[in-house]
């Protein structure tokens, strides 16, 4: 490989991809080669840096200055003050909010001082699409010292020692399951990689794809030979068309390098991956309706046992992991079950990836040590809540989670803690929600969610989802009564007894948690028929002051069903039989003379 004095790393994510980030790296090639500086610099486009609220992001090396928000326009000034001239463009460094000092450095950033990047350790410092630079850091090492040096139960001994528990929602202890599979007796066997990924704002999964796919191929062959399996298969959603690329090209260049296939590395072991792809159905993210779907059969779950180690694809022994399960087998071999063990709590070992999002100032991808505590995520690393809000909730585990209050912002986050809260880790997602949001709404929004997710398999989710849902429905619509709440609460513990499946059995939780913890917003709907956070739209009621309404006609203009009449000059007035509470009028008016009542 070449050596260069300088790189140029800019981000390849999804988010900064849609932000013309290719352009970016290009603009930089071509600038690079007019100054006849291609030799000596290297431009790459890597995957996701976590830092999505200020993408696109483009990193210099070896000074490690981070620029935000870079736009094609921007690279001509960063090549000849930055690289040229060896000033760095302030413009475009990111300026801390409190201190409005800037920040040139990311590691002096209070978005990555609390992260421990393990999972995501590749993620922003490779060019994905290329093996060697994968091979450069540590890169199938792990397969290496695994197949030369070590048997499979010896493997498997150092997956449990280092208690690594599953980080695609339910939390099974990855090394027992690895070694159950063993144990089931075959004359084939699959490892298959859940890449389904499909909670609403969640997209931990895709980056690693996008970002370090060689990363999941190694621990998938070494899965494969604890396990006795020759065969891999990753399940992706058709909907993340980078990370099939990328993966695509991961897995034939790990096919070259003899690194996938027969004989790898010599010693006598055969393995290869395959990819299969889902049409976005929530619910085959549940294994054995992930397997079902890969047979080519309605993606429905099935009753356990047998469990897939037992009778799994095409009916055979079958290990299901996630993405993010995957991408820290290679560590933990490289670096010891010990020292993966000293991250996080007594419990829940490691570190957890999480996709932070909402009513926050920095949305983005993060990856921190189990234990961490809600308030240090949302007001150390995601900056605090967007315009100065104040914080009302923060859902984790998507729709299968619950909605946590400022009681639990001290609570170490561990998979027994956020069960214990009244919500679930799940595969990682985190959305904050500020006083402005409904959580009654809110409820209702991922209820709708599962209810078009499920597979209508059981009668539970099927038929009692949708009654969930006409009582939300109807308290949000000012028909509610007070009796529906225990209505509300009495049905979701039902279907959540009753449920086949970790769908159903977990649909009922965003009701569940926001009846605990915000009953009094539930009581003003059903008792005043008022949405104390104006978010409920039969509730809503628009009016205008007259004191201060000056008569300058704008809301009158922009009202698309003519509701608003009044003469110029002259005060303004709301037909209520005509007016379907857009916002329209108060998006528009310049002296706030619009109520929400």
């Amino acid at each position: 490989m070449a050596e260069y004095n300088m790189h140029i790393l800019v981000c390849g994510g999804t988010g900064c991809k849609a932000s013309q980030s290719e352009l970016i790296k290009s603009n930089f090639q071509h600038r690079l080669n007019e100054f006849g500086l291609s030799d000596e610099i290297q431009v790459i486009l890597t995957g996701c840096f976590g830092f999505c609220e200020k993408g696109p992001i483009v990193k210099i090396l070896p000074d490690n200055t981070f620029y935000t928000q870079v736009n094609p326009e921007d690279v001509a000034e960063i090549v000849e003050e930055h690289i040229i001239k060896g000033r760095k463009v302030e413009r475009l460094l990111y300026r801390d909010p409190e201190t409005q000092e800037l920040v040139g450095d990311s590691k002096g950033m209070d978005f990555y001082k609390k992260q421990i990047r393990i999972a995501l350790r590749n993620c922003g410092f490779v060019n994905p699409e290329n093996i060697e630079e994968y091979i450069g850091r540590d890169g199938y090492a792990a397969l290496g010292t695994c197949l030369s040096e070590k048997t499979p139960d010896e493997v498997i001994d150092m997956i449990k020692d280092s208690g690594l528990r599953g980080r695609g929602g339910g939390g099974f202890p990855t090394g027992l399951k690895w070694q159950l599979t063993r144990k089931s007796v075959s004359d084939q066997k699959y490892v298959v990689c859940n890449a389904d990924e499909g909670d609403p704002g969640a997209f931990m999964d895709r980056s690693i794809l996008e970002g370090d796919p060689h990363s999941v191929l190694e621990a998938m062959a070494i899965c494969g030979y604890c396990i006795g399996a020759d065969k891999g298969l990753v399940y992706i959603r058709a909907e993340y068309p980078l990370a099939i690329e990328r993966l695509k090209i991961a897995i034939n260049q790990a096919r070259e390098y003899g690194l996938l296939g027969d004989d790898i590395l010599g010693t006598g072991f055969n393995f290869d991956v395959e990819i299969r792809y889902g049409a976005g159905a929530f619910v085959c993210g549940e294994e054995t309706a992930l397997i079902h779907s890969m047979e080519g059969k309605r993606g429905e779950p099935t009753v356990k046992p047998p469990f897939p180690a037992e009778k799994g694809y095409n009916g055979k022994p079958t290990n299901v992991n996630n993405v993010e399960t995957f991408a820290n087998i290679p560590v933990i071999i490289n670096k010891g079950a010990e020292w993966f063990a000293s991250i996080g709590t007594e419990k829940s070992k490691g570190t957890k990836v999480f996709a932070l999002a909402g009513k926050i100032n920095n949305v983005g991808l993060i990856e921190v040590p189990m234990g961490i505590t809600l308030r240090e995520i949302i007001y150390d690393i995601g900056g605090g809540i967007k315009d100065g809000r104040k914080f009302k909730a923060v859902q984790t585990g998507g729709p299968s989670g619950g909605c946590l209050t400022n009681t639990f912002l001290d609570t170490p986050i561990d998979y027994d803690n956020l069960v214990a809260a009244g919500s679930m880790m799940g595969s990682g997602g985190m959305i904050v929600l500020d006083d402005t949001d409904c959580m009654v709404a809110i409820a209702k929004f991922y209820l709708e969610f599962t209810l078009d997710e499920s597979c209508g398999k059981c009668t539970p989710c099927r038929i009692g989802n949708k009654r969930l849902h006409e009582i939300l429905e109807k308290i949000t619509e000012g028909n509610g009564k007070v009796e529906d709440l225990d209505r509300l609460r009495l049905l979701s513990n039902v279907i959540k007894d009753t449920s086949l499946c970790g769908l159903g059995q977990t649909s009922p939780n965003p009701v569940l948690s926001t009846l605990d913890h915000f009953y009094d917003e539930y009581l003003a709907h059903v008792t005043t028929s008022s949405c104390p956070a104006g978010q409920c739209k039969a509730l809503m009621h628009y009016s205008i002051d007259t004191d201060r309404c000056t008569g300058c006609t704008i809301c009158f203009r922009n009202c698309p069903v003519g509701a608003i009449s009044g003469e110029r000059r002259a005060p303004h007035y709301i037909d209520q039989s005509l007016c379907i509470k857009c916002g329209m009028c108060v998006a528009k008016c310049k002296f706030d003379a619009v109520l929400i009542g």
